[in-house]
């Protein structure tokens, strides 16, 4: 078939496809994948977030979901194109209750990728385009209640009069994003959150936090950043942002609001949630509770013998906000990953003595090298070629995460060898370098455990001149009254200590809010079962627990960084939308803490 115009053969093997469903022909259907195959469905066949791998799995996952599905009109957009051998074609399809999308990639005329993706419920599409409300109707009304009247009686009743259908515990960046998909979609949701401001989780941090992702890979959903936005958001410019969304985005927002207890009536389906509200005590009933408390859970506070007897002051970097009463003063930071380099060089600004203890390898990448081989579909240059925003979304969704490695494996390759003079400079100073076990670098670092890698925005040339002292390869014995004892016998004066260990998992957010028993049914959430250090097994094939059904009947999570935030929120909304509506949502397969 290779002689055959690429559009003609996707839509050959569409049709084909498309027959063999409603025929419910699932050998048929089946047949049409090569051997090593892959399909990956954001809830339109599965109601869940799932990955097939192989031919056996996807004959197994239609034979339980085809029936119910009932999908149709399979129609390709667009022209297909032909790289390498490989067929890609973008789609549009329908269930008996959605609409959805996806991609295919053909080699050698059958199917090596497929991708769906559900974009809508029927009869619950979104307002919006042409389809917006008009907001008013011009004519005289004694009984008129204008905009402003409509929003205060909506705060003033929600959560009091009327309970939200949804809470949403936590109100950053994730929190505010899954906020505006609910109310999209006519799901009545509050958001609930500690801080005093939304925006506030980024206000609060260290005073250089900048993003390190660019602004093309950080919209959010409705309302692009404009176009004179800066490539590197500043961290408070960041919370003005999210503050404004806020309110643009009409969202119950409960700011000095802290969640004290949760628990499920399982026989009633509803959630018995008991906040602090600035001082006062109030009882919400959900029917579902979404935890986006961040894209970890708590603080990792790991053991320091000997810390009783430190002498200075010892913090996690969750705690720490400026270099400013370090002036003049010698500080360990613990950690050499994202936010163990963020606060030396925030330290270092502030005129303290910074030594960075690396008790591990990190994966370091320049940010001017990602932003020209790393970002190439999230850039100024792929907007002139027609790739959105949301169609970069897409095409890395469409990637099975089995197949993500020997991308970024290659990717690495080249990285390596752009910038070598810059890692032999690096290593000479003794700070250990690594890509990942499988020399799979950044992107898989933060997929399989969220930790030990940094994009290099300043700190690093700090590190090569001696600005930042770097203490590796050796461990930490203990504390001592003046600083830090190495095991081998070395010592680190220290005036204080900077803890930048991370955090642990989302699910420990659980047991303090619901219970141990419920946080240990859910199982962890984040990395992919890979095996590797940190993401135990089994093989996933999905980030565990995230934006999809838990072991625990209407608990969800939702989080990560923005891009992440941005595109999974849309699906755990049509989730939740669905059920609201008594939608029929038969979920196949087993809950991420019961393996693949």
């Amino acid at each position: 078939m290779l002689d055959i115009a690429p559009s003609q053969q996707a839509a050959t093997w569409l049709g084909s496809f498309g027959r063999a469903l409603e025929a419910g022909d699932v050998d048929a259907a089946t047949n049409l994948f090569a051997e090593d195959c892959y399909w990956r469905d954001l809830l339109t066949f599965t109601w869940n977030i799932k990955t097939m791998e192989g031919q056996a799995a996807i004959r197994e996952m239609l034979e339980a979901t085809l029936a119910t599905a009932k999908p149709s009109h399979w129609r390709l957009s667009g022209e297909a194109s032909a790289d390498e051998g490989i067929v890609e074609a973008w789609f549009t399809f329908e269930t008996v209750v959605a609409r959805g999308e996806g991609i295919l990639r053909l080699q050698d005329g059958r199917c090596r990728t497929l991708f769906t993706a559900m974009s809508e419920l029927k009869g619950f599409e979104e307002q919006k385009g042409p389809a917006r409300p008009l907001g008013i109707r011009h004519k005289a009304d004694p009984g008129r209640e204008t905009w402003a009247e409509a929003r205060a009686r909506e705060a003033r009743d929600l959560g009091v009069r009327e309970q939200p259908y949804c809470l949403v515990i936590g109100g950053g960046q994730g929190g505010i994003m899954l906020g505006a998909r609910l109310r999209q979609l006519g799901v009545p949701s509050l958001i609930i959150e500690r801080n005093a401001r939304p925006g506030d989780s980024w206000r609060n941090r260290y005073r250089s936090l900048v993003l390190h992702d660019p602004v093309w890979y950080d919209h959010l959903p409705y309302i692009p950043f404009p176009e004179n936005w800066p490539v590197f958001t500043p961290k408070d410019k960041m919370g003005d942002w999210l503050e404004m969304y806020t309110r643009v985005m009409e969202l119950n927002y409960w700011v000095a609001t802290k969640c004290v207890s949760a628990s499920y009536d399982e026989a009633g389906k509803i959630w018995t949630v008991v906040v602090d509200r600035v001082g006062q005590r109030i009882t919400l009933k959900p029917k579902h509770i979404v935890f986006a408390t961040g894209a970890y859970g708590p603080p990792r506070q790991i053991a320091l013998p000997g810390a009783e007897t430190f002498k200075g002051e010892l913090l996690h970097s969750s705690q720490y906000s400026s270099g400013e009463k370090f002036r003049g003063k010698q500080v360990a930071v613990i950690g050499a990953a994202s936010s163990g380099h963020d606060v030396s060089v925030d330290l270092w600004e502030s005129g303290a003595e910074v030594t960075m203890v690396q008790r591990s390898p990190t994966t370091v990448v320049k940010s001017d090298t990602l932003m020209e081989v790393g970002f190439e579909i999230f850039s100024e240059k792929a907007l002139t070629r027609g790739i959105s925003t949301d169609k970069a979304d897409m095409i890395v969704a469409s990637t099975p995460f089995a197949l993500v490695p020997k991308g970024q494996r290659a990717l690495y390759d080249v990285i390596r060898a752009r910038d070598a003079a810059f890692y032999d400079r690096l290593r000479a100073t003794g700070f250990a370098i690594d890509f990942g076990e499988d020399e799979t670098g950044l992107l898989m670092k933060a997929y399989r455990t969220g930790s030990g890698f940094y994009i290099d925005v300043g700190a690093c040339e700090l590190i090569i001149n001696g600005e930042v002292g770097v203490r590796s390869g050796v461990g930490i014995k203990s504390l001592t009254p003046s600083g830090i004892l190495f095991d081998d016998g070395s010592e680190l004066a220290a005036d204080a200590i900077i803890s930048c260990t991370g955090y642990q998992s989302m699910n420990e957010t659980v047991a303090a809010i619901v219970s141990r028993e419920v946080a240990d049914k859910v199982g962890p959430c984040w990395g992919l079962g890979s095996g590797v250090k940190g993401d135990p097994g089994p093989w996933q094939g999905e980030l565990r627990n995230m934006w999809k059904p838990t072991a625990q009947e209407a608990l969800w999570f939702h989080g990560g960084n923005l891009a992440l935030s941005r595109f999974y929120s849309k699906y755990v909304a049509l989730q939740i939308k669905a059920r609201m509506e008594g939608i029929a949502t038969p979920v196949y397969g087993a809950p991420s803490n019961f393996g693949p």
